[in-house]
Parts: C-alpha cells; structure tokens; sequence
C-alpha cells in the first residue's frame, strides 16, 4: 500500500532529513509543500492563502488526499522578528497546514514541537497551543514529536545555537529522570523516528520525547534494513 504523506517545513533543520527519508521509501508518496519564494523544491504555496483556504490550495496539489502529515514548520523570535510573526509561523501556518490535511482525509498527523510544549515562556506556550489545535481537529492518531536541544548542522548560522550544541552534548549524559527530555539529540534520530510513524496503528493522541524517539529511530532503521 502506498501512502501519500503530505510534509510541510522540508527546509528546516529536521524537515529537510524527513524529506530526504520520505524520498527513498517506496512505500509512500511524497507530497512536499515549500514557501512562495524559497529555492528548495517541491509545490509552492502562499501560506497566507493557506490559513484563508486551506482546502481549496492543497486540493489542487494532492487531488487523490492524503493519508498523512507531518508539519516540521517552526522558527524562532529572532529570524521571524517579533513574537506575532513567530506565533503566526509556528502556529496559525501549521494550523492551516492540518486543517488542509484534515479535509483531504488525513487520518494521521504527525507535528514536531519541543520538550517542554506548553509550559512557561512564549515559546513553550506558543508550542502547546499548537499541539492542543490539532488534536482537536478529528484526526484518528496524532503523534507529538517532542524532541529536546537539536544536533545538526543548519543552512543559517546561529551563533548562540551552536554554543548550545556543545554544552548540551556535555550536559546530556548527566540529565536523568523527567530532565532527560531536555537533553541533545541529534536531529538524524528525531527524522528516523517521524517516519518510523507514518501508518502506525492505534487512535489517539501520542507524545514522544527523546527516550522514545530514540527507540523508534532504532527500529525504524532496522525495518528500513530488512526491506
């Protein structure tokens, strides 16, 4: 059975790894939504249209639906420029993105958050908005990724991000219990594990943080060796 999987934030840190994945599964067929603009391919929509008609311009670009999305879409304070950009961003882009995905008949819809979503902070707060937003729009199964302090190499350079990466990378052996969440992950893992997802059985509403990413990272690799 091929399954058409609708992926939104493909030029991002994580998104770009998932596109990659999605591309060398023949099981699944790809449908890869990319800005207005931007150089990467895939179909180009005006995710201001979006959020307006969210049916009317994804039907055009996947006129048989859609089985599954995955939303990768985020950005921080600083590159959107204040805190309604980002809210518009990370949430009401993503938000339209779901609705669009919902009406084609997705039944599942997998959406990369953070460790933390809906806690103190805008951007903790902005996060577990979102993911209250789309459980609530009548998706069979939705999968939370919650991954903690991302490894990897970005196309934009950020300073304080790769500072980061490294007290993390330290940090992470010693963070146990509830503030193992929190710790580094490379963003390989967390790009395994969103497509070890894509069909899995079972309703519901599903988080998974590191610990877990891990694990379905591991198998997912190990089902992609065998195939």
């Amino acid at each position: 059975m091929i399954r058409r999987v609708l992926l939104a934030g493909s030029t991002g840190l994580v998104g770009k790894l998932v596109n990659a994945r999605l591309a060398e599964r023949p099981d699944v067929d790809p449908v890869c939504l990319v800005r207005q603009g931007s150089a990467a391919s895939g179909h180009a929509i005006d995710y201001e249209e979006l959020g307006r008609e969210p049916e009317e311009v994804l039907r055009p670009i996947a006129p048989d639906g859609i089985d599954a999305a995955i939303s990768c879409l985020g950005t921080t304070i600083r590159t959107a420029g204040s805190q309604p950009a980002m809210f518009r961003v990370d949430h009401d882009y993503v938000l339209a993105v779901a609705k669009g995905a919902r009406a084609l008949g997705a039944r599942q819809f997998i959406l990369m958050t953070a460790a933390g979503a809906g806690g103190p902070g805008f951007y903790l707060q902005t996060k577990g908005a979102i993911e209250q937003a789309v459980a609530g729009l009548g998706f069979e199964r939705v999968d939370l990724i919650r991954p903690g302090f991302l490894l990897g190499n970005r196309s934009e350079r950020r300073v304080w991000e790769a500072i980061g990466q490294n007290i993390f990378a330290v940090l992470t052996p010693v963070l146990l219990g509830p503030l193992s969440r929190y710790g580094a992950i490379p963003a390989e893992t967390v790009a395994d594990a969103i497509v070890a997802l894509i069909g899995v059985g079972g309703g519901g509403r599903h988080v998974h943080e590191n610990r877990g990413l891990r694990n379905m990272s591991a198998a997912g690799r190990a089902l992609n060796a065998n195939r």
